[in-house]
């Protein structure tokens, strides 16, 4: 019995360290499983930062992305999203080759123990069956032997008693050799049970037991190699990506040394250059005198007159005009008409008035109340119309500097052209359908689609419109063509007004001759020096469209700064209407325009086109 209960404490030791090696396996499992979290988490991090930083389509973040710097910036977000991506690599392979594995092996490992110690438990339970069987055939034999021993006993007394009759006698002694036979067959089946236990005992511990242990260390055994070899694995998932990773990480580093500081501030400096040539240099102004000259007899008046000789604004010495200098203002503020305009004559010809009707007349004023005036005047950016008043930019990028007008309107034509070629695909595209439908009705109308061809082809003669009208602009800029005559200005000024998409020339800001609104054109008229002396010096700004048409009802004789003579019947092109102060803006040609009284001529707008 003691033998068998230690036997039983046996089983128990292997039983719990098995059950010990499992739980540890399980842990493992679960720390890998960690990991892998970690990873993933990790990956998914890097991700989001990559991406928080990555420069927004469409965005003016995505333009600042073509310096070296940025550029490697942006090739380190990259980077670091493949950086990511190995760690995700990780976390999948330590998912498949450890995790799943062993989470596998596991299930294998506990079926394999049940069977072991069940397989222990039952051999146990065969030999202690044996042994009990053993022990009751001991015990009959035992028993029985005894019976024989008192039975012969008995058979001895009786066969000495001599009162006992024959009869009894013979009845005892054949109870003792009974009783002796049962002994005897007891013996035997003790002696074969006996054998039986001896060799059963002998296949248990030598057979049946060292066999059930060897599997149940080997179990063991494995489960330990298992562990170690995930271990192992463990490792190589991350040695594998170390390449890739290294590649990242250089990448980065040469992203670091494409970094070229010379390269980007050339970059900056193409961006931004204006074009302009540095002004020269300011003239030495007089304050010593008493200012009591009259406006003709001024020096700044003197400027204007005599432009055809000397020029003061208009030297070529003096380089390009800059943004900030305030272009013939002070002269525009001594010559613009201030006096309401003089009423139509009261006979029906004007020409039956010996003088006609006078122009307006300039009002005169203190020369020092017009200085004044002119020095405590806000800064503004005159050298563009539609910065100077506000409004959004021209459509022809005038208010640019030239080297970044002429970028500008080259990224334009690129981007018609563009566009020119997408709508070309598309009719090219349309056109062959309408040929499969033409060959084969059944499939579709073939005039279902002349609508959008025709559309189509629409859209391509705007688009190459549009593209003449740019490249000619950029001709402007680059040199290659002069200024557009008056006719392409007056084409392009319909087509504007066609499309709805008019140059942006700010035309409705522009300021009635009250004095207010200084323009270059009227400068030109009264001074009358060539372009090349004067406008391009300021590079011309782009003049403004036409509105209409007018007639002249009376011969008007303009004399003052900012007006223009016309004779009676004389047709014209409408290019500013009154704005209430009773002067309507004109143009004859390119050269000549200025302002006359509304009440002189018989206006005739245009209705679709801009400002009118």
């Amino acid at each position: 019995f003691f033998f068998f209960a230690s036997l039983q404490d046996q089983f128990n030791h292997p039983e719990k360290h098995t059950q010990w090696g499992i739980d540890v396996l399980e842990k493992y499992i679960k720390f890998v499983k960690e990991r892998t979290e970690i990873e993933l988490s990790y990956a998914k991090q890097l991700r989001n930062l990559s991406k928080k930083y990555q420069p927004k389509k469409n965005s003016k973040e995505e333009e600042e992305y073509r310096y070296t710097s940025t550029r490697a910036f942006l090739a380190t977000l990259n980077e670091m999203n493949d950086y990511a991506g190995q760690h995700e690599v990780i976390s999948e392979n330590m998912t498949s080759l450890i995790t799943g594995e062993l989470t596998r092996y596991v299930q294998e490992l506990k079926q394999e123990r049940k069977s072991h110690f069940h397989d222990g438990r039952k051999a146990q339970q065969h030999i202690e069956t044996c042994w009990k069987q053993l022990e009751a055939s001991k015990r009959r034999f035992e028993r029985d032997c005894k019976e024989a021993d008192r039975a012969q006993q008995y058979f001895e007394k009786m066969d000495a008693d001599i009162n006992v009759t024959k009869a009894d006698v013979e009845k005892a002694r054949q109870q003792a050799q009974l009783r002796h036979q049962m002994a005897e067959d007891s013996k035997a089946e003790y002696s074969s049970t006996l054998q039986k236990f001896n060799s059963e005992q002998h296949e248990h511990y030598y057979t049946h037991i060292p066999n059930i242990f060897q599997k149940i260390q080997e179990m063991e055994e494995r489960r330990i190699v298992r562990i170690g070899e995930s271990m192992k694995t463990f490792a190589e998932v991350d040695r594998q990506v170390i390449p890739i990773i290294g590649k990242c990480l250089d990448e980065i580093t040469k992203a670091a040394e494409s970094v070229d500081h010379k390269n980007d501030s050339q970059m900056v400096i193409e961006a931004f250059k204006s074009g302009f040539e540095p002004p020269g240099d300011v003239d030495f102004e007089d304050f010593t005198q008493p200012m009591k000259r009259t406006v003709s007899e001024s020096s700044l008046s003197n400027s204007r007159g005599d432009g055809k000789s000397e020029p003061k604004f208009g030297s070529k010495s003096k380089g390009k005009l800059w943004p900030f200098i305030k272009k013939n203002k002070l002269m525009s503020l001594l010559t613009s008409p201030h006096q309401p305009p003089p009423p139509p004559p009261a006979s029906a010809s004007p020409s039956a008035v010996p003088n006609g009707p006078q122009s307006p007349k300039q009002q005169k004023e203190p020369l020092s109340h017009r200085f004044n005036e002119f020095m405590t005047s806000k800064p503004k950016i005159h050298c563009f119309r539609s910065l100077k008043r506000g409004g959004a930019g021209p459509e022809d990028f005038s208010n640019l500097p030239p080297e970044q007008r002429r970028k500008k309107l080259q990224q334009k034509v690129d981007e018609l052209n563009r566009d020119i070629q997408k709508e070309m695909d598309s009719r090219d595209a349309l056109t062959k359908m309408k040929d499969v439908y033409i060959k084969n009705p059944q499939m579709g109308d073939a005039a279902s689609v002349d609508h959008r061809l025709a559309e189509l082809g629409q859209n391509i003669e705007k688009l190459r419109l549009e593209v003449q009208k740019f490249e000619g602009w950029l001709a402007e800029v680059e040199g290659r063509l002069p200024a557009r005559t008056e006719q392409l200005r007056r084409q392009s000024g319909v087509y504007e007004a066609q499309n709805a998409a008019g140059v942006n020339s700010c035309a409705q800001d522009r300021e009635s001759p009250d004095g207010s609104y200084t323009e270059e054109q009227s400068q030109e008229t009264e001074m009358k020096v060539p372009a090349t002396d004067f406008d391009d010096e300021f590079d011309d700004e782009e003049p403004l469209p036409t509105i209409g048409t007018c007639k002249a009802l009376y011969t008007f004789e303009g004399q003052n700064e900012g007006t223009i003579s016309v004779a009676e019947g004389e047709m014209l092109y409408v290019i500013e209407e009154d704005k209430g102060d009773g002067w309507t803006r004109i143009r004859r040609n390119e050269d000549e325009e200025g302002y006359v009284p509304t009440s002189y001529v018989e206006v005739y707008l245009d209705k679709n086109a801009k400002g009118a």
